[in-house]
């Protein structure tokens, strides 16, 4: 047991690239954050971190160890909970920035309720890294937006198709359109997300195949920065409609009537074909996908 406390705190400080933060997160004196790591690398015979700049990360050997510390404690939880039938343990959801905003919160908040025993971690980043984690381990699933799946080796779930929307405030003179064509574009100013988001990838490709003559104004890292901007300024954006919902309902934003079938997406979830699947990841992923309630749900799943 000892020694998977020792796991445990590696795992954190490696995630967390702190020791400080891993002895916030964990509870315990940073003295005994680096202690245990300190045992560790004696234990193992090697350096497990080295400094980098201000922060830490992993050596050869500490990216191995974290490959096997992952799976270890996986399979200790997964003991624990066929042994006891509790939902205790640790979630961890890598996700982008506007649906751990605007579309999970909800879902969380239930499963808190139903198992609170369970530390839940939601871990924004982009696509790439969320998928690497899920094949080393770090994540137990991942949920994007995509049009296809774009690692093969990975399962993917289609939850369900998110609308993209063009917003724009509410005087801008698309607005006054009944229909917006590709040509009305020509020549606007457009608010965009960061160049390695996929719904600005798509509308980019439509933009450019089409030959619009377009100009970013702006590249903004987070939804929330690229709405105030649109509602200051007069540029347009594309964004999640579940992002704007709330700014359109009390009419700080309008949506522009424009639709393209190669400018869609859905909320995929993402997971190992060889996770092994709790009873509370389980009921997450019915919830996910509109299925029953929890009664059918504590049925394992084998992943």
């Amino acid at each position: 047991m000892l020694d998977l406390i020792y796991l445990q705190t590696f795992r954190e400080v490696a995630m967390r690239q702190s020791f400080t933060r891993a002895a916030q997160e964990l509870g315990y004196a940073q003295s005994s954050v680096t202690t245990q790591i300190q045992k560790l690398e004696k234990m193992y015979g090697v350096e497990l971190f080295e400094r980098f700049g201000r922060g830490l990360r992993l050596t050869s050997a500490g990216e191995e160890l974290l490959k096997t510390a992952v799976k270890m404690l996986d399979l200790f939880q997964e003991s624990k909970e066929k042994l006891t039938r509790q939902g205790g343990g640790t979630l961890i959801i890598g996700t982008i920035d506007s649906v751990a905003s605007y579309y999970l919160p909800a879902y969380i908040q239930q499963l808190r309720r139903d198992y609170p025993e369970l530390v839940i971690r939601l871990q924004p980043d982009n696509e790439e890294a969320i998928l690497n984690k899920i094949k080393d381990g770090e994540y137990d699933i991942g949920l994007i937006l995509a049009n296809t799946p774009s690692d093969p080796a990975l399962e993917w779930i289609a939850i369900r198709e998110e609308p993209l929307v063009l917003i724009a405030s509410s005087d801008h003179p698309l607005t006054a359109l009944d229909r917006v064509e590709l040509p009305h574009f020509t020549g606007m100013e457009w608010f965009m997300s960061e160049d390695s988001c996929n719904y600005r990838i798509m509308l980019e490709k439509v933009l450019r195949a089409n030959d619009i003559v377009y100009r970013v104004g702006l590249e903004l890292g987070n939804p929330e920065a690229i709405k105030r901007c649109v509602m200051a300024g007069d540029g347009i954006a594309l964004l999640p409609r579940m992002a704007v919902e709330d700014e359109i309902r009390r009419g700080e934003l309008a949506v522009l009537p424009f639709a393209h079938p190669e400018i869609r997406l859905e909320l995929q979830l993402v997971k190992h074909p060889k996770k092994w699947i709790s009873h509370a990841l389980a009921d997450f992923m019915i919830r996910m996908r509109g299925g029953p309630v929890k009664e059918t749900a504590r049925r394992p799943v084998k992943g």
